[in-house]
């Protein structure tokens, strides 16, 4: 464990050339780099409402065409974001190193920009955006529509003087499936719910084995993600973090870089 975190660039890379097996772990810190806004701390409200309220499944229950809203935006906000360098850098490596080493991108985030700068071996712990699950027949499907559905065209503007939403529940998006017709949820795992297990095992599995993992924009809070770099290092493995600020686990890593990842991951990873 390691008890000083070290910013010495050549070495971490050289301890990077070396490795078998690589796990880069991001968080929403990456995807701010984008404007992608991050919806925690003190900044985090939408319309009137903290963010992380409108993400259970009780808001759902209690107003399905208010949490519709609050997703619509956020999936308008993200296809009009781009990968930024730190995207870019991540989905290079892969592409460059990827046949002579094991190379896994776990993301905490739902925006899908680590697909679209080019990653392939991607784990989405929280699910994504631009996928819909049937309540009814539990379907999961991409959905890249925009909007999603027409009752929502225009709508989810953050204006703090609108409360609550009028859109009818029978306008929202439904199921397409002749026998079934249920109410479509976006597929994102919310606060109170667990995460996929086939996902979290996939996860697990490639951060037991890993010999480095970078830690990437994410504020090591949120479990179960919170507890994979820790646990990694503390069984062997090297970690590096990258982030604007330290955290509560930068104690518990060997490298800490500060300052933007779309400054600090393209000096990492590259050759």
């Amino acid at each position: 464990m390691a008890t000083r975190q070290s910013s010495d660039m050549a070495k971490f890379k050289e301890t990077l050339k070396a490795a078998k097996e690589v796990v880069i772990l991001s968080g929403a810190g990456i995807s701010a780099e984008s404007g992608i806004p991050t919806f925690r701390g003190a900044g985090g409200f939408w319309r009137k409402y903290q963010a992380s309220s409108l993400a259970t499944p009780e808001a759902f229950r209690h107003s399905p065409s208010l949490v519709w809203e609050f997703y619509h935006y956020r999936r308008e906000v993200a296809a009009k974001a781009q990968p930024n360098q730190g995207h870019k850098a991540i989905a290079d490596y892969e592409s460059r190193l990827g046949s002579e080493k094991k190379i896994t991108v776990i993301t905490q985030n739902v925006d899908g920009l680590h697909a679209r700068a080019g990653t392939k071996n991607l784990i989405e712990l929280h699910g994504n955006l631009y996928k819909t699950r049937c309540t009814k027949c539990k379907e999961v499907l991409v959905n890249n529509d925009s909007p999603i559905c027409e009752a929502l065209a225009g709508r989810g503007a953050p204006d703090a003087n609108v409360v609550g939403s009028d859109i009818p529940v029978k306008s929202l998006p439904h199921c397409k499936k002749t026998n079934c017709g249920g109410l479509l949820r976006p597929h994102i795992v919310w606060f109170g719910e667990s995460l996929d297990p086939a996902v979290l095992d996939k996860a697990e599995t490639a951060m037991s084995t890993c010999d480095v993992c970078l830690v990437v924009g994410t504020s090591s809070v949120v479990y179960p993600a919170a507890m994979f770099a820790p646990q990694a290092a503390a069984r062997g493995a090297i970690v590096a973090e990258f982030n604007l600020e330290p955290t509560p686990a930068t104690p518990d890593f060997h490298y800490y870089f500060e300052g933007p990842c779309g400054t600090t991951l393209p000096k990492a990873l590259s050759d």
